[in-house]
């Protein structure tokens, strides 16, 4: 779980890097865009770059929920009888939405494929303009397109804050200093790919991007 989250918190620091080009302009956004599906040319056909990177994370999505699914039934075979009285455990926000909070987040990813990818769910779905298919889909008229973007962010960034903490102490940082230094780390990455990747409708929303 931790390996496989490690691949899609990379990808998602990378997208979110991508994504922030929309403040550039029009020309600099799709430039990136076109950018995306020659990259890796002549060594590789065109637009394979981006079907190896959707394969592997179709893999890393797939493994971590493997290893969720996994995890959860050892430990519920590890207690199989309930307790008579269970004492309330002290946990974090993001540790007890981390089931839900995945959920959400699956069906977020199937819509925004639909949406910014494939383009069946996007107002304009112009391959050759993508700055022009965020303008129109987090325009003032389709504002709740922005607060479903919000809350699957808001969604990631708690199931960032816990998912990283816990891939750092399974990988050693286990006591001490070694356990902050994975809370702090686990508490600014989440803050700042949640911060980036909500900039960017918002900017859209309130007209800033246009």
């Amino acid at each position: 779980m931790a390996v496989t989250g490690i691949l899609l918190v990379l990808f998602l620091v990378a997208h979110m890097l991508g994504n922030l080009k929309v403040f550039v302009g029009a020309s600099s956004f799709d430039h990136y865009a076109h950018w995306l599906r020659d990259l890796g040319t002549p060594l590789l056909p065109r637009t394979w770059y981006l079907w190896i990177q959707r394969a592997v994370l179709t893999f890393a999505v797939l493994g971590h929920i493997w290893s969720a699914t996994v995890l959860a039934l050892r430990a519920r075979a590890a207690r199989p009888v309930r307790y008579a009285h269970r004492r309330p455990v002290q946990g974090s926000y993001a540790a007890r939405t981390m089931r839900w909070g995945g959920v959400i987040i699956v069906l977020f990813v199937i819509y925004h494929i639909l949406d910014l990818t494939t383009g069946q769910l996007n107002p304009v779905a112009d391959k050759q303009h993508p700055y022009a298919n965020i303008v129109a889909d987090f325009g003032p008229g389709r504002w709740y397109v922005t607060l479903f973007y919000a809350l699957a962010i808001l969604a990631i960034g708690f199931h960032l804050r816990h998912g990283i903490y816990s891939a750092m102490r399974t990988l050693g940082q286990q006591t001490g200093r070694g356990e902050r230094r994975a809370r702090a780390l686990a508490l600014v990455v989440a803050v700042v790919l949640s911060a980036g990747y909500l900039s960017v409708p918002f900017a859209v929303l309130t007209g800033l991007v246009r």
